[in-house]
């Protein structure tokens, strides 16, 4: 049985990365956006994109390869329910929520806004932007770019990017159906976090840089990524890059930066967001109504355990959050360890408020 980890409060960590972004030069309202979507991802469980990722985005910072103080503007039609947005090289996370409030703002007028965005990074988990717009009574998309890192077996270079899927819609339930998946097997940080706990990684989660199948996370991060479910995987990456980086007039493929591999360079990244509104085509509480049929038909599927009920995508984040709004969020002592460095090398008078 593994020791437990450290853990923090998930509002004492809040306060903690505010302070750590503002000190690496971000305003205070974006290092709150900042340190909002790291938290709501930790509490979800997602731990491979919530504070496992602060590190290498303060050094990008500091490096000036992220702009701390973006000047977001449309490029395109910015009245319409369909704009380009420029994200001038900002955080990711602050320029796809300021892209998904535009999204909603314009579904709210047309019944449908999507915003297309160059020029921006890694915006970490892609469900926080759909769940901006499942939290006002929308349905979210949101996808984007990254350098390629996936391929097929028998491929010498990995051909397209992980580019995830996040899709939300509310459901009438205490959390919203909530999808989000990468193109990969596994996605990076996945076999980062594996690396952080020194564990090995299951040899269908990559190849290495030789093509050959590997448990190591070192040598699976460096390597190949595979796709899920093979070609379905690979083709959905493909049209990712193309509605993104191609349609957008942005990098895409090989001309994208990898933040670990260039991290004094930009990521030069696209994205994607899109909100529909369903009160556009019935009545909010028709849509309510009916959306709330689904649930039920969903949770009464036959199960060989009786005691069990069909788990709908969104559920099982929500359960991890109340447990972890009671008990804390479970961090890695190495990662504590580079928070750590951070603090002293901004000096920053706050540490991380962990429970041994």
């Amino acid at each position: 049985m593994k020791d437990k980890q450290p853990s923090v409060s998930h509002d004492r960590l809040l306060h903690y990365l505010q302070e750590l972004y503002q000190a690496a030069g971000l305003s205070a309202a974006d290092a709150d956006v900042c340190a909002q979507c790291t938290v709501k991802t930790n509490l979800w469980g997602v731990d491979s994109h919530g504070v496992l990722r602060t590190p290498v985005y303060i050094e990008r910072i500091l490096k000036k390869a992220i702009n701390p103080t973006p000047e977001i503007t449309y490029e395109a039609n910015a009245e319409g329910p369909f704009s380009l947005m420029n994200g001038d090289g900002g955080m990711g996370y602050v320029v796809a929520t300021r892209a998904m409030e535009a999204a909603i703002e314009k579904a709210r007028r047309f019944g449908i806004g999507i915003v297309l965005v160059k020029n921006s990074n890694h915006f970490g988990a892609a469900s926080l932007f759909t769940r901006m717009a499942s939290d006002v009574g929308m349905l979210g998309a949101a996808v984007t770019n990254v350098k390629p890192n996936i391929g097929m077996p028998g491929a010498k270079a990995p051909v397209t990017g992980n580019n995830p899927l996040a899709l939300a819609a509310p459901i009438g339930q205490p959390y919203p159906f909530s999808l989000d998946i990468s193109m990969s097997a596994v996605s990076g940080g996945k076999i980062l976090l594996a690396q952080k706990k020194g564990e090995k990684i299951p040899d269908t989660w990559a190849i290495d840089a030789d093509g050959n199948p590997t448990d190591d996370p070192f040598k699976g991060f460096a390597g190949i990524l595979l796709p899920t479910g093979m070609h379905k995987g690979l083709g959905l990456s493909f049209f990712i890059d193309i509605i993104t980086g191609v349609m957008s007039g942005g990098p895409f493929l090989q001309d994208l930066k990898s933040m670990y591999k260039h991290a004094d360079e930009p990521s030069l990244t696209s994205h994607l967001l899109m909100a529909i509104d369903p009160a556009m085509f019935q009545s909010r509480e028709s849509y309510e109504e009916r959306i709330a049929a689904w649930a039920a038909m969903i949770k009464a599927t036959p199960m060989t355990d009786p005691s069990k009920k069909q788990i709908i995508p969104g559920e099982i984040e929500y359960m991890i959050e109340q447990t972890r709004k009671a008990e804390g969020i479970p961090i890695p002592p190495e990662l504590i360890m580079d928070l750590t460095a951070l603090e002293e090398r901004l000096g920053l008078s706050e540490h991380l408020p962990v429970n041994e």
